[in-house]
């Protein structure tokens, strides 16, 4: 009699690196959610890469204005010695559009990262105490809405650094607005999830042990009710570089001198447009849409990913892997009918 154990299909172990979030999403994904996904990260990708490794791939300085031949010239055609022409204060194009990039990534950064410690804090407090406390930063987090996340920006911008910011002051102008603004959506993510996972056995056996309020909330609640705010974080980090350039665009933005950012050079360049200067104005509003694009099609591909209905859906039933196991006769026959 053969041993049981020899019947038993192998296991199959992943390695580690294709149980990474992303990854894993896109070993799940196929035809074209796929190809939305790959974009998505390519150009998410090629943003980040420029952001981190702008002092390597621009060849001039973001407020440089002349070099070793002499000053650059206001408002240059794209040639062998800038690429992507001058802009009319007599800055490098491609430069500015690189270094832009990166205040972008700390304007991210900074937003995302706040929006999200508060938000979880307050989400977690909301959902599972629950009565009076719960009621009223829910009608704050819904009052918080109605504010547009620009005109808020504005305001800060200008109680901050009265209109004309340094780098550092713009990024946490444009950061503070969006986090005001974005802390309400974690809240409401984290509460809703917090309100689900507190009545589940695991948590009611901690309380019945002994655990404190402190430790059920950090050890158990907090680690299952955070696995939707990825989704979330990319969603948000497009809005946010569209409030830095439309906070720039209204020349609320930080100074030329100060740092590089895509909404400034935009508004620079309106009246390069009527003169058929087009060189100033598309480089930097492409970038602006290339970027946000990417952002939002991870976003969405990986919503899309997190909804088994949707995901099932898309992919159809699973194949059955061969395990070299062979069927007795009659089963193999009733598998071809």
């Amino acid at each position: 009699m053969a041993d049981a154990t020899e019947l038993a299909p192998p296991t199959v172990r992943r390695s580690w690196w294709t149980r990474l979030p992303v990854v894993s999403q896109l070993r799940q994904s196929i035809g074209l959610q796929r190809g939305m996904l790959i974009a998505g990260l390519v150009l998410a990708a090629i943003f980040v890469l420029a952001a981190v490794f702008a002092p390597l791939l621009a060849p001039y300085g973001y407020s440089q204005l002349r070099d070793a031949a002499g000053t650059f010239g206001a408002q240059q055609p794209p040639s062998a010695e800038h690429l992507l022409g001058t802009t009319v204060g007599g800055y490098d194009v491609l430069s500015r559009v690189i270094w832009g990039s990166r205040t972008a990534l700390l304007v991210i950064v900074v937003a995302v990262t706040a929006s999200i410690l508060v938000g979880v804090l307050l989400g977690l407090i909301s959902g599972y105490f629950g009565g009076w406390l719960d009621r009223v930063l829910v009608m704050i987090a819904d009052a918080i809405y109605a504010f547009p996340s620009l005109l808020l920006a504005i305001v800060l911008a200008i109680v901050i650094s009265g209109g004309q910011s340094s780098m550092w002051g713009g990024i946490f102008a444009a950061a503070l607005s969006i986090t005001v603004i974005f802390i309400p959506q974690y809240l409401r993510v984290t509460r809703s999830e917090v309100i689900r996972i507190k009545s589940e056995a695991f948590v009611e056996s901690a309380r019945v042990i002994g655990a404190g309020h402190v430790r059920i909330m950090s050890r158990h609640v907090l680690r299952n009710s955070t696995r939707t705010l990825p989704l979330i974080l990319t969603l948000n980090a497009s809005e946010a570089i569209l409030t830095l350039a439309g906070l720039g665009f209204l020349g609320f933005g930080i100074e030329p001198t100060a740092a590089a950012e895509w909404g400034y050079d935009l508004n620079k360049s309106l009246s390069d447009v009527t003169a058929g200067i087009w060189w100033t104005s598309i480089f930097p509003g492409l970038a602006i849409v290339l970027v946000v694009l990417g952002l939002t099609l991870v976003g969405e591909s990986l919503n899309d990913l997190a909804d088994p209905r949707l995901r099932k859906r898309a992919a159809g039933p699973e194949p059955v892997e061969d395990l070299g196991v062979e069927l007795p006769a009659g089963q193999q026959e009733g598998e071809q009918r």
